[in-house]
């Protein structure tokens, strides 16, 4: 019984959508005399059980005013009308349905990449990083640590990530009730990239500490300066600034500290008579400006601008403009962390400390062993390479297998051989199809641009070829697939032949271990998915 009360007591202090979830998976939020719940997490409890099986049509929440309050009521009926909360003891009904301990819910519609939407009923205490978390329970995703909520700002032509720890319902009071305003639901692979290769984000004729230092930086202390109140980073360089109420756009120098961002009047001059304040940080965010040249009339692309939380219009926002990607990656990198402090490094550690707490591999799982059965007798493969080699056989021998029996369905004929080479990299999550080279541009540089985010699409010149659209030192680079044929066989290379690959899918494989003709490993593939 004190197990039991244990295991309840966990749920209740669990902050986490998700880690009320793994309890329920993992078999210990089971109460004796009732069901088990272990897929309950699992599926929308705001869905009828015939919507649970189909799930053919999303129901919107109506909006209902009482007594000058505004809430929001699902159309939908209880999907467990047994287990109601008022039939079981209060200890009980939360266990079961985790979301009706929180009397006060609301209904946010969350989109995706191709506008896909999702409206879902989530208490108001509810954080990025559990709806984040929830949408990846639902969708079968896998959780590295890279699934994001984005604020985007259509009316504006601006966007930000919501930090892991911010109230998804304090970001939305902000909106105005006639915005084009919306939640999405993708990956952002820098999001905390700068923890792992600061050097990456911060360049060094951009960074200095103090005086005290006399303007040097400890490259392995980098990120610490940001996180301590005791140390002083300093940011500095030229930005383009636009003129409150004008059209015009003007250079100024500007130089980032703890007390907000400042501009010299005078050159590059620090002193204290020549720098004013452009904005602080108490209540305002940093954004992304999209499409700053056609918006704005801004000299470069690669626009961010400060908007205070109380800003409903494009002429109150604190528009700027870098000259590239690495210096606007610097300043962005920079504010959040001024920001947030330390909250970040938290967000940032807490999932690898969840996973360090709780491994998900079993026992058994650490304890597989590859064998060989070639032999009259069987053995253990101790040798890591050729454990590693016989892998990839069999991956190899698989495919060949399915490439046969996809090719058994038509008349047997020598083009026939290269139809499954040709459409068994369609499923594969890193391909995108008909995907022209801007829209491949955006959708990597909304993922993230650090090194080895990656995406295949077919080509828009040549239609019997493809191409990998690869992002390195902050560029998205492209790269033709040619087709080889080979005495009747087809194979694709990037190296004019002198690599060779039966199908995509042997080719991304390679380059995610050898670096080949590429400027970097293939690291992180674009993923989009249909919530």
């Amino acid at each position: 019984m004190s197990d039991m009360n244990k295991t309840l007591d966990e749920i209740h202090t669990s902050g986490s959508l998700g880690e009320k979830a793994e309890i329920f998976q993992s078999g210990r939020g089971n109460v004796s005399g009732f069901p088990s719940p272990a897929l309950i997490p699992l599926q929308d409890p705001f869905l009828t059980p015939n919507a649970q099986k189909t799930r053919t049509k999303l129901c919107k929440g109506t909006r209902s005013t009482k007594e000058g309050e505004e809430s929001f009521s699902s159309p939908v009926p209880n999907s467990f009308p047994e287990l109601l909360p008022s039939t079981l003891s209060p200890l009980v009904s939360e266990c079961l349905l985790p979301w009706t301990k929180s009397s006060a819910s609301q209904v946010i519609k969350v989109y995706n990449e191709d506008n896909t939407s999702k409206a879902v009923e989530v208490p108001t205490d509810v954080t990025a990083r559990d709806i984040c978390q929830l949408f990846v329970l639902k969708n079968h995703c896998i959780d590295d640590h890279s699934w994001t909520l984005f604020e985007h700002l259509s009316h504006l032509g601006i966007e930000r990530t919501i930090e892991d720890h911010e109230s998804v319902m304090e970001v939305s009071s902000g909106w105005g009730m006639d915005s084009d305003s919306r939640l999405y639901f993708r990956k952002n692979y820098a999001k905390y990239e700068f923890f792992k290769r600061p050097l990456d984000f911060f360049p060094d004729h951009m960074v200095s500490i103090s005086t005290e230092t006399n303007g040097l930086v400890d490259h392995s202390e980098l990120i610490q300066t940001f996180l301590k109140s005791s140390t002083c980073p300093e940011i500095h360089g030229y930005l383009h600034a636009k003129e409150q109420s004008k059209k015009s756009w003007k250079k100024f120098y500007f130089v980032l500290r703890r007390s907000g961002l400042y501009y010299s009047n005078k050159g590059t001059s620090k002193e204290p008579r020549h720098l004013q304040l452009f904005a602080d940080f108490s209540d305002s965010h940093v954004y992304t400006v999209l499409s700053a040249k056609k918006l704005h009339g801004a000299p470069t692309e690669f626009g961010f601008c400060v908007k205070s939380t109380k800003c409903s219009s494009a002429r109150d926002l604190k528009l700027l403009c870098a000259d590239d990607e690495q210096t606007r990656t610097c300043w962005i990198t920079a504010m959040r962390l001024l920001k947030f402090g330390m909250q970040l490094y938290q967000n940032f550690v807490q999932p690898y400390q969840k996973q360090k707490a709780s491994p998900m591999r079993s026992i058994s799982e650490n304890s597989l062993v590859a064998m060989d059965f070639s032999g009259q007798k069987t053995r253990v493969i101790e040798n890591p390479s050729e454990a590693l080699s016989v892998a990839v056989e069999e991956g190899l021998s698989w495919r060949r297998k399915s490439c046969h029996r996809l090719s058994g369905h038509g008349s047997p004929s020598a083009a026939q051989s290269s139809v499954p080479n040709i459409a068994i990299h369609l499923a594969q999550p890193w391909f995108h199809g008909k995907l022209s080279r801007e829209e491949a541009q955006r959708l990597i540089i909304q993922q993230g641009l650090i090194d080895g985010v990656f995406l295949l699409r077919d080509s828009q010149s040549n239609p019997k070829t493809f191409v990998l659209s690869l992002c390195h030192m902050q560029k998205i680079k492209h790269f033709q697939i040619l087709p080889v044929d080979d005495e009747g066989e087809l194979f694709y290379s990037l190296d004019d032949g002198h690599t060779r690959f039966a199908d995509l899918i042997q080719l991304v494989e390679f380059y995610q271990l050898n670096r080949g003709v590429l400027p970097c490993k293939l690291k992180h593939h674009c993923a989009q998915i249909t919530l």
